[in-house]
């Protein structure tokens, strides 16, 4: 769905906070094809957050590994782990049109609600 971005060539900035309540802001992205963004993610809350960026599919998969194994560590281009009060980027180019998502898949979170959509054009 997508590669890493190039830093030089972001088209726009994205800020999403993230809080304890289990919510993104905003939680809903347009994109276009081709489009390479910078999201800043911002953990207003206490605990730690994250934004992982994928298919329904691919996150589900992730998130039962994380279920066996909570205390993984893992790093990709397409994720960001954002501890309590600090931010974290992301530089990513969508490459194909579609629908996609992103959530916190720390245990529980996205069950809770930490899910947002990106549509890309």
């Amino acid at each position: 769905f997508g590669q890493t971005g190039d830093p030089k060539r972001v088209g726009r900035t994205i800020t999403i906070d993230m809080d304890d309540g289990f919510h993104y802001s905003p939680a809903n992205l347009t994109v276009k094809r081709g489009e390479t963004i910078r999201i800043v993610a911002r953990n207003k809350g206490k605990l730690l957050h994250e934004i992982v960026i994928g298919t329904p599919m691919e996150l589900k998969e992730h998130a039962d590994l994380m279920k066996k194994f909570p205390t993984m560590e893992h790093e990709a281009a397409y994720m960001a782990h954002v501890p309590p009060g600090k931010t974290e980027v992301i530089v990513w180019q969508f490459t194909k049109a579609g629908n996609f998502k992103f959530a916190c898949l720390v245990a529980g979170h996205s069950e809770a609600g930490m899910v947002g959509d990106i549509v890309v054009n």
